[in-house]
């Protein structure tokens, strides 16, 4: 017959009494119940506080990266603020160069004019200068020409000058001769 056996050959495993396998029963039952009383929930508490640790984490490092886009839009705010104004000033300061260069060039142009004003008027002095003196030695030269040819000394200052006078506004009054004499 094809009977299953009843008893397991379990080998030097098999218990040679009844009494070993129900302390081995009662063993594993006390076992259980003080791991389920005592380990199993301080294993579930110390899960439960590492778990809320990792989300308080979590959420301190989403608050800190809100943190940090808020600064960075803050941030990048007032840089463009400062970009804006770094263009008006330098705009301003074009505006103040090119004003400066205009006042500049008109100074210029005024400091010029009066230069030449100046030196207008130093060569007219000059010239004026130069006539006179040029007008006594003609004189002087004329006087003592003309009194040699004459014969006479025109010794007298005025009665010379006079003479002088009368002698160049008659040569300034007569034309020109630009041919030769026939």
């Amino acid at each position: 017959m094809w009977w299953l056996p009843l008893e397991i050959d379990l080998g030097p495993l098999a218990p040679q009494h009844f009494e070993e396998v129900v302390a081995g029963v009662i063993a594993i039952v006390v076992l259980w119940f003080v791991f389920a009383k005592f380990v199993s929930p301080m294993f579930e508490k110390m899960y439960q506080d590492r778990a809320s640790q990792i989300e308080g984490g979590l959420m301190r490092a989403q608050q800190a990266e809100a943190d940090a886009a808020a600064l960075r839009k803050q941030y990048q705010a007032q840089l463009d603020a400062a970009n804006a104004d770094a263009a008006r000033v330098r705009e301003e300061a074009k505006a103040n160069a090119a004003t400066v260069v205009a006042q500049m060039r008109e100074q210029t142009a005024q400091e010029s004019a009066r230069r030449l004003d100046a030196a207008r008027a130093q060569i007219a002095a000059e010239r004026a200068a130069a006539s006179d003196q040029l007008r006594q030695e003609v004189g002087g030269l004329a006087t003592t020409l003309a009194g040699r040819i004459v014969g006479e000394s025109l010794a007298d200052d005025a009665k010379a000058r006079q003479t002088v006078d009368r002698f160049l506004d008659e040569l300034a009054a007569q034309p020109a001769h630009t041919g030769a004499a026939s």
